[in-house]
């Protein structure tokens, strides 16, 4: 009988042990890898919240700022930009297209965006992804509403519905805002979930948020009434705007553009590189996705030092086994390989059981990861960094193993061998 099949029987005789010691690393694996995969998704997702968009133009302010008031709808812009300022960007000979944004208003704690048609056929998400109708349409009214993914499940919004704007944004959902109650909308449309900020937002024309602001006065409504349609007669074009997002016909003109508008005279603006403004933005948030690193890797440690416990136990119930073995000619070198081996086991086996607890319950979280936070995690495979975490963990685990397997070799023989 060679060394490897007397290793593997004496395994199989232990195999409860070796089994829970396999376990416990599957588990560990699992959450290992599985909080990788989730930190490496969800940074790809935040790079391309906002894709193919060259620049993003707002009012003079800080480029985070500017970001996350115009993409991710936090906070409050310092000031808005004149509508003349977007003419100028849209016109300009380098822009293939401008999308203006208008924010201010909300419902129900979602953010309302004032925009024009071609938003929905210019904005990309998720390297290039275009926008995509769940149901319904684009709006063609003025009184129209397209709403994103999260406030049509939140609300439980249908096309068709109606709703009402409230003058402001609260800090909290259920804080009390006054309404235009007088010119309601009507959802035309819900977009597919793109895992942004866009899918807790709803969209109307600019026109339409002059509409319903021409009979309120310093954000409060005036004594006299204008009737929707008097309104929709009546409606001017917009005097200002938040922000622009702009594409260009030339990515090598991109930074020559951006200090054109950085110095442009009319008024005080800036233009930010929404990509690498997210990839700043991102390091600044880089201690939150060490810290979930490292609480892994503490899950990990505790389960080798379980797999050294389980060694460190078995070590008295081997004690006979390991004096027969040196006693018919094994070398010491052939003891520490014994346990080397199990260790290998148990760590192949835990590897392996891990991938298939995380494959098992990524598929069970798959609709509510991309629902509420827009991961579209498939079929999992380790990838080249994970298999290298893997072999790191092999060799401490190895290493620690070294332990019981020279106690075990250096026990006295003739102890060993007593009943």
């Amino acid at each position: 009988m060679n060394f490897l099949t007397l290793s593997l029987k004496s395994a199989w005789h232990r195999k409860t042990p070796l089994l829970l010691a396999a376990l416990s690393v599957a588990i560990s694996f699992a959450l290992l890898f599985g909080v990788d995969t989730v930190r490496k998704q969800a940074k790809d997702n935040f790079l391309n919240t906002v894709s193919q968009t060259d620049l993003i133009v707002g009012a003079r302010t800080g480029p985070v700022n500017l970001l996350l008031y115009s993409v991710f709808h936090l906070g409050q812009p310092t000031n808005n930009m004149g509508y003349d300022t977007y003419r100028f960007l849209q016109k300009h000979p380098q822009t293939q297209w401008a999308i203006p944004l208008s924010l201010g208003d909300s419902h129900r704690g979602f953010r309302v965006i004032g925009t024009q048609g071609h938003f929905f056929d210019h904005y990309r998400h998720a390297q290039g992804q275009p926008l995509v109708f769940e149901r319904g349409e684009r709006f063609n009214d003025l009184y129209e509403v397209v709403i994103g993914a999260q406030v049509a499940a939140e609300l439980n919004y249908q096309p068709g519905d109606r709703l009402l704007l409230s003058h402001g944004v609260a800090a909290r959902a259920e804080a009390s805002l006054p309404e235009h109650d007088d010119k309601p909308f009507r959802v035309s449309g819900i977009l597919a979930p793109t895992g942004t900020p866009l899918d807790r937002t709803l969209q109307v024309s600019l026109r339409a948020l002059e509409a319903i602001h021409l009979d309120w006065q310093s954000g409060r409504p005036s004594p006299l009434k204008l009737s929707p349609e008097l309104a929709r007669k009546l409606v001017p074009e917009p005097t200002e705007i938040t922000a622009v997002m702009v594409g260009l016909t030339d990515k090598i003109q991109t930074f020559r553009l951006q200090r054109q508008i950085n110095a442009y005279q009319p008024e005080p603006i800036m233009a930010i590189l929404p990509g690498a403004t997210l990839a700043r933005f991102w390091q600044s948030l880089r201690h939150f996705e060490q810290a979930f690193m490292l609480l892994s890797w503490g899950v990990f440690v505790a389960a080798l030092t379980g797999i050294l416990i389980s060694l460190l136990n078995n070590l008295h119930q081997r004690r006979h086994e390991i004096a027969l073995l040196r006693a018919i000619g094994m070398h010491r070198r052939g003891i520490l390989g014994l346990f080397w081996l199990d260790t290998l086991l148990i760590m192949l086996g835990g590897f392996i059981l891990g991938i298939g607890l995380l494959q098992a319950g990524l598929w069970l979280l798959q609709p509510w990861l991309l629902s509420h936070y827009g991961l579209s995690i498939g079929f999992f495979l380790p990838d080249v960094g994970q298999l290298k975490m893997a072999l790191m963990a092999l060799g401490a685990a190895l290493l620690i193993s070294t332990l019981p397997g020279w106690l075990a070799a250096r026990n006295n023989l003739k102890k060993g061998l007593q009943p």
